[in-house]
């Protein structure tokens, strides 16, 4: 596989970056981050037309900061938002 070649990892090490590898024969360690996409996907990118990437940059990073962690209900978390989620566990271990 190229991304876990020797010369690959270590022009990543060289930019200060690490190369993400799922554990072998776990097709499940990506699933979050893939269901994560499809909803971007979904939600966003499928109907915008970003002439920059600049554009594209802030859109994402508006849709994840200002609808997707803020107001957005997850299934996984119980039809209730991130940031709520947060609340009440910031809040459970403050009242501990």
């Amino acid at each position: 596989m190229q991304f876990a070649a020797h010369r690959y990892r270590a022009r990543l090490l060289a930019h200060g970056m690490l190369c993400s590898m799922s554990r072998k024969g776990d097709c499940w360690d990506n699933a979050p981050m893939e269901s994560f996409f499809a909803t971007l996907k979904g939600e966003l990118v499928e109907e915008a037309d970003y002439q920059t990437r600049d554009q594209a940059r802030a859109d994402v990073f508006h849709y994840i900061e200002g609808f997707y962690n803020k107001r957005r209900l997850h299934s996984a978390l119980g039809y209730i938002t991130p940031e709520q989620k947060a609340a009440a566990f910031h809040s459970a271990a403050t009242a501990a």
